[in-house]
């Protein structure tokens, strides 16, 4: 949002207004005038009349199609054309990098197609309409289909979105002037910001608190007589008045009582209080329990396990139902809490480890029955950690046999990669998402299970900070990504990690600075005087350097798309902000996925979007998914660097492309599949990485298999092979990112086609289904979202994502009905809204 957004008047034909009607002094002078003037009167209307003949012929001539136009013919950008069916009004919003100051601006439409003049009475105007003249120029077509309804008829519809209200976010946020805290509420949950309605809070302290604290301090308390039932730390802090009034402001907005409309706040512990803890490999030898909360012990931190006589783990359980107790007397009702935030991770925050096994014992002997009794009506949400482990714990947690099962509502997910680099968060693990759909429906689970991504956030520092415009912009792809990514595979809703932090990412009282769309900068609202640019509660300083966006002025900043509206009330609104205004604002709560997909260039074999025919190479910039670490997957052809492989001298499938600072990267098609993610990831051009031959494929000459000459103990009858995804791709279909991995060479997914020209691997596994598929890094450059959104004043959202640094063309096809024929510039977003 921005006060410089562009409202564009739309080229239609429209009927006049009352307002335009001819007054009768002014009626009397043009009578005089035609009566004066006879014979230019009967000129106009016999002008008239051959051009509305001239009009009909002209209407009927042969329509232009596809073989009439050269496919060589280079559309740099395309303007915005209408196929109106029915008079429905389409709107075309978009956010660019091209123009960062300009934000969900409204882009420019012409209608096309005929209307036929009406000269007589019960002549009735009429039309077809014919494909777009520049169709086969190299485009894309995206196919959406509202006609077929949800993808999962099924399973609960989505929530919404949200952020977590985290003690960080509470801090800065009472660090703004009043009309900032206004300000705040407004973009969060406002009609006109992003319409959050979920909401995720921290019990007991998080790493973005600036230390740690529990509600019950007093040591082997198991009756919990000492614990806080004021939750005094929350309310002095203000997070419990920051959800207060964002659940007021959520009801007041939207004028309804239903609870569609209100904050459904999820609740995650970190750790429970260090006596509860069994000792950590850090501690003393010795140790009695934990020395403090941080840090955890494995299997389970808890001191004596989970068993069902454990007293700690019984105590655990009662903090839960004492802490929602709290909670509810605050006025705040809570929708769901999660079991344990990232079980896996014995952190160096505070943490709580569990595998699947401990988690299961612990729900089922504790903390199911406890909430049971007395909390029937808050959800239960296992896992809360990354995908990669996601249907592993589904698998043993929800299976039927298991006690845990009965208890358990919904699971958590975050969007992390594990390991250290950061570039990969958002980026893996979409096919797991699929695969736990998937496994939901085989194993007869209830289909109200609700699948929430629960936390999500780039690392480190903010863009602000960093500076690079650039930098800022591929995060906020990546959100847009990942959320599409997610909700295309069934996911109920999608949580951000906090709301609003300081200017460099902070405070955080272990130093894991992390980014946020708002920024609070209160020392540079309007007016602002002896406001330091370091708040209190910040110690971190300045690890990653000068603050550069510190060192911008209003303009400058304002011109780079932080709005000097939103800095005058001590916030910086980053392109994250944007980004995810652009599906969240108009998928609202009650709303579906419907069948979408990026489709190849309309009968054009060798013309790509990316790529028009004979270029001879591929299109849409740097790579900057040539990673170590991304997932080797397969996608309608669109002829960019994200699908061009070099087969190298060693016989290994090599791309290249850089990542988001700039740095070059050089990655190598692997040998093994992921243990979890069942299919084949980028690695590097070492002994890791696959060697090949390529070999003649069946008889009929038109294939080829490529064999593993590297695979050690695998088989000698080892080729490349497509792995379709489950859940049949959800919502992107089979064809929007199947695996690859290593399999029999005699099966008919080894059939591949390689083309050394253009570094295109394709398959035809999937030709009665859509048509070829081609060998992808991650995923394509262009990505497409569609969405039913019953509550929304436009009932069809379509959400076009193009991470590419060239502009594309495409045609937007609803039901095999065009919609309109366009073009998305390069780095931008865009959504289309009709009726």
């Amino acid at each position: 949002m921005s006060t410089d957004r562009r409202k564009y008047q739309y080229a239609e034909i429209r009927e006049p207004s009352g307002d335009t009607a001819v007054d009768g002094g002014s009626q009397e002078k043009i009578c005089d005038f035609l009566r004066k003037n006879w014979c230019l009167s009967v000129v106009v209307v016999l002008l008239v009349v051959v051009s509305a003949i001239a009009g009909e012929l002209a209407s009927r001539r042969a329509p232009i199609t596809p073989e009439d136009i050269d496919i060589n013919t280079k559309i740099s950008y395309r303007m915005c054309q209408v196929y109106r069916h029915n008079n429905a009004r389409v709107k075309v919003l978009q956010t660019s990098l091209g123009e960062p100051s300009v934000h969900w601006g409204e882009v420019p439409c012409v209608y096309y197609g005929r209307r036929m003049t009406t000269l007589f009475d019960g002549d009735q105007g009429h039309g077809e309409f014919d494909d777009p003249a520049e169709y086969v120029a190299p485009s894309a077509q995206i196919n959406v289909d509202f006609d077929a309804g949800a993808v999962f008829p099924n399973r609960k519809k989505i929530y919404g979105f949200g952020g977590a209200f985290t003690e960080a976010t509470a801090l800065n946020y009472n660090t703004l002037p009043p009309e900032g805290k206004t300000t705040f509420m407004r973009l969060l949950f406002g009609k006109d910001g992003l319409g959050y309605s979920l909401g995720r809070v921290h019990m007991n302290s998080c790493d973005f608190s600036v230390k740690s604290y529990s509600f019950d301090e007093t040591e082997d308390d198991f009756e919990l007589d000492d614990f806080d039932d004021d939750v005094t730390h929350d309310v002095d802090s203000g997070m419990i008045e920051l959800m207060v009034e964002a659940d007021n402001y959520i009801r007041s907005s939207w004028a309804t009582t239903s609870d569609i409309y209100a904050l459904r706040l999820l609740v995650s512990p970190w750790s429970p209080p260090a006596w509860m803890k069994a000792p950590t490999p850090s501690d003393p030898e010795g140790s009695v329990h934990a020395e403090g909360m941080t840090g955890s012990a494995q299997p389970t931190c808890l001191r004596d396990g989970v068993g069902p006589d454990s007293k700690y783990a019984k105590a655990w359980a009662l903090y839960f139902s004492k802490f929602l107790d709290a909670y509810r007397t605050q006025g705040l009702h809570v929708y769901g809490i999660t079991v344990q935030n990232e079980p896996e991770f014995p952190a160096p925050w505070e943490a709580c480890s569990y595998d699947p096994y401990t988690q299961g014992d612990f729900i089922a002997n504790h903390l199911g029955p406890m909430l049971r009794q007395n909390h029937p009506l808050v959800k239960l949400f296992m896992f809360d950690h990354n995908k990669d482990h996601a249907p592993h714990w589904a698998n043993y947690l929800l299976n039927s046999s298991n006690p845990a099962s009965e208890y358990i509502d919904g699971t958590a997910i975050h969007w992390y990669a594990g390991g250290m680099d950061r570039l990969l968060d958002g980026a893996v693990g979409s096919p797991n998402m699929h695969r736990l759909v998937s496994n939901l429906d085989k194993m007869n689970v209830n289909p109200n299970h609700i699948i929430f991504g629960s936390e999500a956030c780039h690392c480190p520092t903010t863009g602000y900070a960093g500076g690079d415009l650039k930098v800022a912009w591929a995060r906020a792809e990546r959100y847009a990504h990942t959320v599409l990514a997610d909700l295309a595979a069934g996911s109920n809703g999608w949580i951000e990690w906090n709301l609003l932090l300081d200017s460099i990412g902070g405070p955080n009282h272990l130093g894991n600075l992390c980014d946020a769309p708002l920024l609070a900068v209160p020392y540079r609202a309007k007016g602002a005087k002896g406001v330091n640019t370091t708040a209190n509660f910040e110690k971190a300083g300045h690890p990653f350097g000068r603050v550069v966006g510190d060192g911008r002025t209003r303009d400058e900043l304002n011109a780079l798309g932080f709005s000097a509206l939103f800095l005058d009330e001590g916030i910086i609104v980053q392109p994250m902000y944007h980004y995810m205004g652009h599906i969240s604002r108009h998928v609202r709560p009650g709303s579906v996925a419907v069948p979408a997909i990026v489709d190849s260039v309309k009968n054009a074999k060798f013309a790509r979007t990316f790529r028009r025919q004979g270029r001879p190479v591929a299109g849409g910039g740097i790579n900057d998914l040539a990673r170590v670490g991304v997932e080797v997957t397969l996608w309608p052809c669109e002829g960019s660097t994200r699908q061009e492989w070099k087969f190298n001298e060693d016989g290994q499938f090599e791309v290249f492309g850089h990542d988001w600072l700039g740095v070059p990267t050089t990655s190598c098609l692997g040998k093994v599949p992921d243990p979890n993610f069942e299919g084949l990831l980028l690695t590097n051009c070492d002994s890791d990485a696959g060697q090949f031959v390529i070999v003649p494929g069946p008889s009929d000459h038109t294939s080829v298999h490529i064999q593993l000459v590297n695979g050690g103990g695998m088989s000698v009858d080892s080729c490349m092979i497509l792995k379709p995804l489950e859940n049949n791709g959800g919502a992107y279909g089979p064809r929007g990112g199947a695996q690859v991995t290593i399999g029999s060479c005699n099966s008919v997914e080894a059939n591949w086609a390689f083309d050394e020209n253009s570094g295109e691997v394709r398959s035809k596994f999937f030709a009665l289904k859509g048509g070829e598929v081609c060998m992808t890094t991650g995923w394509p450059f262009l990505q497409v979202g569609a969405f039913s959104t019953p509550l929304a004043p436009e009932n069809k959202a379509v959400v076009v994502l193009n991470e590419a640094g060239e502009s594309a063309n495409f045609v937007l096809k609803d039901s095999g009905k065009i919609v309109l024929s366009t073009s998305i510039p390069a780095h931008s977003i865009q959504t289309i809204l009709y009726n």
